[in-house]
């Protein structure tokens, strides 16, 4: 895996890239156009490599994570933070790398479906993307998750940002008191102390999501085709949304991949990754043959 550091065009930042190549091209860095791994909150690049070393071996290409600003070895969220600038860093991102592909995850398909409306790219994939439509996700924000993490309280901002999102399956819909209980208990973990330090990154990226509300025709000018996926376990927002742009946008189609959660990109097994893999290979990215013998269903 390659590590190097780019410099964001705002000239006020960095973002901290990882390369992963596939075996057969590590010395023909030149070769295939490679793929964007764009990831989700409260979370870095480093959970998504395992995806990334699968992808690369199905496609055959170069594979490039990158931390959003305010994690890890990039920049901190300006002052002024918003869409625009992860827009602007993903554009970059791209420019560096010579990649045309995107594959984007949560937070990161919100992301990925702004650029795409201004940005050149060849194929995406979204998974439980997640864009506010008509106000969709105003439900979602908890004033208190922000206030809470303006006073220290991270135990109590991360109860109301599970509960909020519904993120954590059914873990999500015990009480305020058993989920502050179980961010204590997580944070002895070096995942769970990542977390809680990423909080204050989360209030901005909910904000930005909020802010750029939109309705379903204000996604016409995408032209790249987009297979956007849901995991059956999932919230159901997610692949609602999922299906209003697919039925309104005729570059997106929608499809629920059975038996995963909403983070399966970061978890072990190899359906999604192939389920991606078909769809930027060429595939129309509709059913796909599951590993328990059931089919993924499109639109």
């Amino acid at each position: 895996m390659e590590k190097r550091t780019i410099s964001t065009d705002d000239g006020r930042g960095h973002l901290e890239l990882h390369t992963i190549r596939p075996a057969a091209h590590a010395a023909a860095r030149g070769e295939g156009s490679g793929v964007v791994i764009v990831h989700g909150t409260l979370i870095t690049d480093a959970l998504y490599r395992s995806f990334a070393r699968k992808l690369g071996r199905l496609l055959h290409q170069p594979v490039h994570c990158y931390n959003r600003r305010g994690r890890a070895g990039s920049s901190p969220q300006p002052a002024n933070y918003s869409a625009a600038t992860e827009v602007a860093d993903l554009a970059t991102v791209l420019r560096q790398t010579g990649a045309s592909d995107v594959v984007a995850h949560s937070y990161g398909g919100f992301v990925a479906l702004q650029a795409a409306r201004s940005v050149p790219l060849r194929r995406m994939v979204t998974y439980d993307a997640a864009v506010s439509l008509s106000g969709n996700l105003n439900r979602r924000w908890r004033p208190e998750l922000e206030r809470s993490v303006a006073a220290g309280q991270l135990d109590e901002a991360w109860a109301h940002l599970v509960q909020g999102l519904e993120t954590a399956g059914p873990v999500s819909r015990l009480p305020l008191g058993a989920l502050r209980m179980l961010s204590i208990l997580s944070a002895r973990t070096n995942l769970g102390a990542e977390m809680r330090e990423l909080l204050p990154t989360a209030v901005a990226e909910m904000r930005a999501v909020l802010a750029a509300d939109a309705e379903t025709t204000d996604f016409s000018a995408i032209t790249t085709p987009t297979l956007m996926l849901s995991g059956g376990w999932s919230p159901a927002y997610f692949a609602e949304t999922g299906r209003q742009l697919a039925d309104a946008v005729p570059a997106l189609s929608f499809a629920v991949v059975p038996g995963q959660l909403h983070e399966g990109p970061i978890r072990p097994g190899s359906r999604l990754a192939l389920r991606v893999a078909r769809f930027l290979l060429g595939g129309t990215g509709a059913a796909f043959p599951a590993a328990d013998g059931g089919e993924a269903t499109d639109r």
